[in-house]
């Protein structure tokens, strides 16, 4: 694949009417640290650094788009207008420094009522602090242990369709303009794509076409709440890992209809929906999802996971394998990895006056 100089890890990127300063994402990472779905100061903190470390966008973990879609009691959420007013101080904040706001919009499905990685992770019943109902495409637990999930009839499928837009409209209010729809990791909307967890016999199950249709009907929805000067992403996970699953010609075929609908870039992650699903691990190992499918529908794409070194993510740009690179853990190691990353390159620093000194 030819190398294009002209584009790298730091040139401008724009969508629709929002320009990029670089091609660095801050990934969606829960943080588990929400009383009732609010911001806090952590957030404004946790991201506020991130946006000073110079990322071009700025994620927030994924926000639940109704109270029973949390992952955990702690999960940000975004079900309620009063949810608003906590965000937009930090999506201000992110603005100020130069960097893009978003949020990513999600509903945990069968894998909601959990506690945090670090209150050991395991599924919680009411009495413990979860809750019912739990809700999902089919009556299949995720894994041993894990409650059984309620499946979603027609009525509840719209319900949750209108709240992705609701939650879209509050993402705007409050000052976002990027929101990205989490149709990845084992969450509803993967649930409903995947062949492993999705085994209804009506209009949302058995075919392809009937298996996205619950996400081309939450684009559908949110688009039309979403302005149309502002972008709109898609998480998926390309692959399953798992012989039945959700594959990459899957993707390939979703993301060729999901860019008519209004998806401006479809954010390339795997796995998550199969608990005994064996991922080979390595640096990069999930860019070729998003080099196919950029390659293959002319969609904008993001790659994401292991991407680590500076000279690799600018590869990963200038080879036209992604339009952006979404970083998690290495910016949570590191919160000024673009600031870094710019020195290491050659470029000149883009961080702010106040830390200027630190990065001649």
């Amino acid at each position: 694949m030819p190398t294009d100089l002209s584009t790298h890890l730091f040139s401008p990127f724009q969508l629709r009417e929002v320009l990029f300063r670089n091609r660095i994402a801050v990934s969606p990472m829960c943080e588990y640290s929400s009383t009732d779905g609010f911001a806090n100061d952590w957030h404004l903190v946790h991201l506020g650094s991130r946006a000073v470390g110079g990322a071009g966008l700025v994620l927030t973990e994924a926000a639940a788009v109704t109270a029973e879609g949390r992952i955990t009691p702690d999960d940000l959420g975004i079900w309620s207008d009063a949810h608003v007013e906590g965000l937009a101080r930090i999506f201000r904040f992110l603005e100020e420094q130069g960097a893009v706001p978003g949020m990513q919009l999600a509903h945990a499905g069968r894998k909601a009522s959990t506690s945090a990685p670090w209150k050991g992770g395991n599924p919680l019943d009411v009495p413990a602090n979860g809750w019912q109902p739990i809700l999902a495409p089919s009556a299949l637990p995720f894994a041993e242990g894990y409650q059984t999930p309620q499946p979603l009839d027609e009525p509840g499928i719209r319900a949750v369709v209108a709240a992705f837009a609701q939650a879209a409209r509050r993402c705007l209010e409050a000052g976002g303009r990027v929101a990205e729809i989490h149709a990845a990791h084992g969450y509803l909307l993967q649930e409903f794509l995947s062949p492993l967890s999705n085994t209804r016999t009506d209009r949302y199950g058995g075919t392809f076409e009937n298996r996205i249709r619950a996400l081309c009907e939450v684009v559908e929805a949110v688009r039309q709440v979403w302005p149309e000067r502002y972008p709109l992403f898609v998480r998926i996970s390309a692959t399953e890992w798992t012989e039945g699953g959700w594959t990459g010609e899957d993707s390939v075929a979703l993301a060729r209809r999901l860019g008519p609908l209004g998806v401006d870039l479809v954010d390339c992650s795997s796995g998550g929906n199969v608990p005994q699903a064996t991922i080979p691990l390595g640096p990069g190992y999930q860019v070729p999802f998003a080099t196919r499918v950029r390659q293959e529908t002319g969609i904008p794409t993001a790659a994401v996971g292991l991407i680590t070194a500076p000279q690799q993510a600018d590869q990963i740009i200038r080879n036209g394998e992604a339009d952006m690179v979404f970083l998690a853990r290495e910016l949570l190691r590191d919160p000024y990895w673009p600031l870094h990353a710019a020195r290491a390159l050659g470029h000149k620093n883009a961080g702010p006056a106040q830390y200027g000194r630190a990065f001649q």
